[in-house]
């Protein structure tokens, strides 16, 4: 990303279809192929072959096989290394019930089996003084007993190292001869035993396949430069995602959120909520003018304690298997047909599926799903659809229409959670719909959670591969500083962040990115003094004080000025920005979209109501262009529905702002 002209390809692989997003001389070019679940590498190298890919671009890759790995249970053979006494901690955890009243609760298998747990005698005290020296002698035994148990990858985590890292670095000096090797003071260098390990051992657990994938991806590219997406919305090198595969867990949600943003910032809105309707999941985020971050995210059981976009993520997708209980309940996901076999009408698969219901319901066409290049099997989709209704003791449009609503309602619950129960009114906000199948649904849920507006970005079906395109380098760092209200306005709080900049100027500087290009904000993890918890606070100004007064009570409704307060840890944000390609607004002309239109079809609305839909070609719509509902827009990647009574048109980016 050195200049502005420079070619840059987004690619996002998803459980249904990788997504190619090529930015070139402010023009952008799209192409989706099915994803090969075999060997995920495969789709994308086809896809670079298929677009023709100067030997100069740069790939900025959106990776999922971290998040697989985890969530199948099938990363590296993983040792984990801790303080005598605690290797359990992994086992132990908080001792959560995710579910209260579940009789007979079922934990998830940990990722490092009892006996790939070690210990080793040493021991750092809660004000980061030695209590016990860790003895270099017993390293040697502890690399015989790992390299007979046929171990990959080790992940090391003693008590108080993020006090005092050199027990962990002379172990990780001792092993790295023979295993990677991640360290906790490395990955996670902040209080709570439990979370830092488990980040640790995430990261030790995927990052052999990541690191395998990854080279043999460079090997196939040819020598085009390849960025990875992390899960904080910031891209790395491929070297660094490397050994800190935990970065890349929800990478492509996160570009889906960046690019969401981006475009509602060309159509003139800041206050979003996401909607992202892929083949698997849906994800969906509350983005109140910025880009909100967590590190609460949970994956695979497993708490993941490092920066995330704050996404929620439901198995609600095109692909989601429609089925019948033992009750008789219908029931939509989480169970996915993924690329193979697809939904039914893709000519291999069997069950009925969300996909298959728009199919019969009239809302997607057999001719016009992915620009024509691949024709849906109406058939195979009526006959799944109608072994669903048989079931249902129902007509196969009432059964397409109940797959439908059971899927909204899972989705409108989805942003119920990100906006409603979090104190905000989703009336205040515009609802972004993108990947494959969101503009198909935005509309309905739209109506349902009283959302004025509806944008339907210019490239919905890769709009997260096209975020990835336009993300910039993002470093996160952070220190524990457990510092009372005195230390807060001190000067060894400067100290401290002086030295996290300085290693963020070298290593985004090592990443080619100009000083002048780069951004650092700080914060702080901050509590009132007694409590369990804190939130992390930023102050431009450095009252961190009244920051945190003012941040408490937009949290939690209520502040305490009289009660003294401290910070347990500093961060540090370090963003290299990159050029952003800019495309040139379309020219506005009359609303007609006469010169788009395709003909028209039936749509079911309900099970006694069909109407006739306009069809139009979405890419042949001129800016000012209004298209009324009931209509339907075919397009390369999506698909969108604009029901009746609700009005989309096309604004000088070439997005689509539907109100009703």
């Amino acid at each position: 990303m050195a200049s502005p002209t420079l070619t840059v390809l987004g690619v996002d692989i998803g459980g249904t279809f990788t997504d190619f997003a090529l930015v070139s001389d402010g023009k952008l070019a799209l192409h989706k192929r099915l994803t090969t679940p075999d060997d995920p590498a495969r789709a994308l190298l086809e896809g670079v072959e298929h677009l023709n890919l100067p030997i100069d671009a740069v790939i900025v890759h959106g990776s999922t096989i971290a998040t697989n790995a985890l969530l199948e249970r099938k990363g590296a053979r993983t040792a984990f290394i801790a303080t005598r006494g605690f290797a359990d901690i992994i086992e132990i955890g908080r001792q959560n019930r995710p579910d209260l009243y579940a009789l007979v609760p079922v934990k998830p298998p940990s990722l490092i089996p009892f006996e790939l747990r070690f210990e080793v005698d040493e021991r750092v005290a809660a004000d980061g003084s030695i209590l016990a020296p860790l003895d270099p002698a017993t390293l040697p035994a502890l690399i015989d007993q790992l390299r007979a148990a046929n171990v990959e990858s080790v992940a090391v985590c003693l008590l108080f190292s993020f006090l005092a890292p050199q027990h962990e670095q002379m172990i990780g000096a001792a092993l790295k001869p023979y295993f990677p090797v991640s360290l906790s003071s490395d990955i996670l260098p902040e209080y709570r035993e439990y979370e830092r390990a488990s980040a640790t051992v995430i990261n030790a657990y995927v990052s052999p396949l990541m690191g395998r994938y990854l080279d043999r991806l460079e090997q196939s590219l040819g020598g085009r430069h390849l960025h990875i997406m992390q899960s904080n919305g910031g891209v790395i090198s491929a070297a660094t995602a490397r050994h800190e595969a935990a970065r890349t867990a929800l990478s492509g949600p996160a570009g889906g959120a960046v690019g969401a943003f981006q475009a509602a910032k060309q159509a003139g809105y800041n206050r979003i909520i996401t909607f992202d309707m892929g083949g698997t999941s849906t994800d969906v985020a509350l983005l109140p003018g910025s880009i909100q971050r967590t590190r609460e995210a949970m994956i695979g059981g497993m708490p993941l304690r490092l920066p995330v976009i704050d996404i929620h993520t439901i198995g609600a997708g095109g692909g989601s298997i429609a089925r019948v209980d033992a009750g008789g309940a219908l029931q939509v996901g989480p169970r996915s047909a993924g690329a193979d076999p697809g939904p039914a009408c893709y000519g291999r698969g069997d069950w009925p599926t969300v996909t298959d219901a728009n199919l019969v319901l009239g809302r997607l066409h057999p001719d016009h799903f992915l620009g024509g290049e691949m024709r849906l099997d109406e058939a195979r989709a009526q006959a799944a659809l109608n072994k669903l209704a048989e079931k249902m003791g129902a007509s196969s449009p009432q059964a397409a229409l109940g797959v439908v609503q059971v899927a909204n309602a899972a989705m409108e619950r989805a942003i119920r959670a990100v906006s409603v129960e979090r104190g905000h009114d989703p009336r205040d906000f515009a609802l972004v719909a993108f990947g494959g199948a969101g503009p198909l649904h935005a509309c309905a849920l739209a109506e349902a959670l009283q959302i004025p507006q509806v944008i339907v970005p210019r490239a919905p079906g890769v709009l997260s591969a096209l975020g990835m395109a336009f993300s910039d380098w993002v470093k996160d760092y952070t220190r524990a500083i457990f510092a009372d209200e005195a230390m807060l306005n001190a000067p060894a709080l400067d100290t401290i962040f002086a030295a996290l900049e300085a290693r963020a100027h070298d290593e985004l500087r090592a990443e080619g990115v100009s000083a002048e290009n780069i951004r650092l904000a700080r914060g702080l993890d901050m509590r009132y003094t007694g409590q369990s918890h804190e939130i992390q606070v930023e102050a431009a100004n450095g009252d961190w004080i009244k920051a945190f007064h003012a941040a408490h009570e937009q949290r939690y409704g209520y502040r305490q000025p009289d009660a003294t307060v401290e910070a347990v840890s500093a961060r540090l944000r370090a963003t290299g920005l990159t050029p952003k390609p800019e495309f040139a607004p379309i020219e506005i002309s009359g609303s007609d979209p006469a010169q788009a239109r395709l003909g028209s079809g039936g749509v079911w609305l309900s099970a006694a109501e069909r109407v006739e839909a306009a069809y139009y070609d979405r890419d042949r719509l001129a800016a000012g262009n209004e298209v009324p509902g009931p209509a339907i827009l075919f397009q390369l990647d999506a698909t969108a529905f604009i029901p009746p009574g609700w009005m989309a048109k096309v604004d000088q980016w070439g997005h689509l702002v539907i109100n009703q």
